[in-house]
């Protein structure tokens, strides 16, 4: 069976990922994952996105609040709060762990390709993971606050900051990761998915790598992205305020006009307008509440793409 390939942020995106899984052989199956939202807290290497992928392939995922741990246990953050250090990014213990490994590992030597890969097997996960890059790129947001990096505005101001700009500091000295390009220019590869992860916080760091973009464009293989959008919101995160910010219509056809020239099919929610949309689409309901619904968004999406494909 040919290759998949997915990019994709961290909830949304993970809940696609899960459903190809279950649809498709994981070996078939190559996330490249954004690593905009990287950063050092405490003197420790965080990739939430890549952690968020992790935890939800391997069943840890705690599914009611949407990232860290199931049966997380916060010892480390109670001591720290008691010796008043920062405490507006949760720690918990087995997240922590995870942390300190790749900052050990990184600091030896290995690079986030390699760790990634490592803690994938470690859990069994069968699928190819792949960072966007190895080289650090970071998402910084232009506010009405000032500048604010990621996780300032999205963890520590929860996305309360109005959004005037947005810019990926690194990216343009950055090579995509050992994998990346190779997958989406495969000519065995069946479909590219872009995950219903925020296009211009999760997909617009992986896009500013030099050289993804332009394989994308150039890929043999339909690009089919899942739009955000439902009935007209974002069903998680900030994407409907940021787009109102932006001076952009909640809509399906701005999301189609952003991907302009890298996607070649958009599949949208039924609560949503499909009129006035030029390019191949289809409509299921692209809620993922459930397993169910997750594998029923990965075929209808690898449906379009393959109806594209001819």
């Amino acid at each position: 069976m040919s290759r998949i390939v997915v990019l994709t942020g961290g909830v949304g995106g993970a809940k696609l990922v899960l459903g190809l899984m279950r649809v498709c052989r994981p070996k078939d199956i190559t996330a490249i994952v954004n690593t905009g939202d990287d950063f050092r807290h405490m003197g420790l290497a965080v990739s939430p996105d890549i952690d968020t992928l992790l935890y939800t392939l391997a069943g840890k995922a705690n599914a009611a609040q949407g990232w860290g741990r199931e049966g997380e246990s916060w010892s480390f953050m109670d001591v720290l709060k008691s010796l008043g250090g920062e405490n507006w990014f949760l720690l918990g213990d087995g997240d922590l762990a995870l942390h300190v490994l790749r900052s050990h590992l990184l600091a030896n030597g290995e690079t986030l390709s390699a760790t990634t890969a490592r803690f994938a097997a470690a859990w069994g996960l069968g699928l190819t993971m792949l960072p966007m890059s190895d080289d650090p790129v970071a998402t910084h947001l232009t506010t009405d606050e000032g500048d604010l990096p990621f996780q300032r505005y999205f963890v520590q101001r929860r996305c309360a900051p109005a959004v005037q700009a947005i810019r990926f500091e690194g990216a343009a000295r950055a090579v995509p990761a050992p994998g990346v390009i190779e997958a989406i220019s495969d000519p065995e590869t069946r479909a590219i998915l872009i995950a219903p992860s925020n296009p211009w916080l999760s997909v617009d760091p992986v896009l500013a790598v030099p050289g993804i973009r332009e394989a994308l464009a150039a890929a043999k293989a339909p690009v089919v992205a899942v739009s955000p959008i439902v009935g007209g919101q974002a069903v998680k995160g900030p994407t409907a305020k940021l787009m109102g910010e932006l001076g952009l219509a909640v809509t399906n056809q701005s999301i189609a006009a952003h991907y302009a020239g890298v996607i070649d099919g958009l599949l949208i929610d039924g609560r949503d307008d499909a009129a006035d949309l030029l390019i191949p689409h289809d409509v299921t309901d692209t809620l993922m509440k459930t397993l169910e619904d997750r594998e029923r968004v990965a075929r209808a999406a690898l449906a379009l793409a393959d109806r594209i494909a001819g």
